[in-house]
């Protein structure tokens, strides 16, 4: 059975991702900070006929991803898939040039260097894939080509630095098939009632770089199944 590990995976986009790896005969590690919330999604996938099991984890803490990736070793010999969903958006009206410096950093903490640590945390045990992939959570708010367009600039930023995270993550494990997403603007508790695309929209490119898409595909950011620019 294939393994695969979403974080970020109690609520939202994380969610459902797992749901459907679950569905395609993945045995889902739910990753999540907040217990109650990451059991109650495994025993939801369960109830569904899924296999999941909820792992703790909290990316912006070190020694707490040291700790998932030892817990996860007791549990499973390798992993196929890694999710990097966890993130975090604290901007609220200020501009880049007010924003703190402390909010900037904290979300650099989660939605960069989150997903990075993640990586280099478990990639021993991806490495024993026959097919090892990364898919990292991004926005078309990351990009340098019309990305900036001054909301949420700590935000953005992170994403920016999240898509040059996943370049050099391509690089360096040249086996493994390591991409960035962007969901697009979809109906969460992040994005808002307003937001025009649902969740199974928004997983949609997760699951089948996950599940389908080429091993050789690697190193590039997509959104609906097509590489767009960084």
């Amino acid at each position: 059975m294939k393994n695969a590990l979403v974080t970020g995976a109690n609520k939202g986009i994380g969610r459902e991702v797992a749901f459907q790896l679950a569905a395609k005969g993945f045995h889902v590690f739910v990753g999540a900070r907040q217990m109650e919330a990451g059991l109650e999604t495994a025993k939801a996938i369960t109830n569904h006929g899924g296999r999941a099991t909820f792992l703790a984890i909290d990316v912006a803490d070190a020694a707490k991803v040291v700790e998932a990736t030892r817990q996860f070793g007791k549990l499973a010999d390798h992993l196929d898939v890694l999710v990097n969903n966890a993130a975090v958006k604290l901007d609220g009206d200020f501009g880049v040039l007010t924003n703190p410096e402390e909010l900037i950093r904290q979300t650099l903490e989660t939605n960069t260097l989150g997903p990075l640590r993640v990586t280099r945390a478990f990639s021993a045990l991806l490495a024993k894939s026959n097919s090892p992939r990364v898919i990292n959570v991004s926005s078309t708010g990351g990009q340098l080509a019309d990305g900036a367009g001054g909301w949420a600039p700590a935000y953005c930023i992170s994403k920016t630095a999240l898509n040059g995270v996943t370049s050099q993550l391509a690089v360096a494990l040249p086996n493994f098939a390591i991409n960035s997403v962007c969901p697009g603007w979809v109906k969460t508790d992040m994005g808002g009632k307003e937001a025009p695309r649902t969740v199974q929209q928004g997983a949609d490119t997760i699951v089948w770089l996950a599940s389908e898409a080429p091993q050789s595909l690697t190193g590039k950011f997509l959104r609906d199944r097509e590489i767009i620019p960084w």
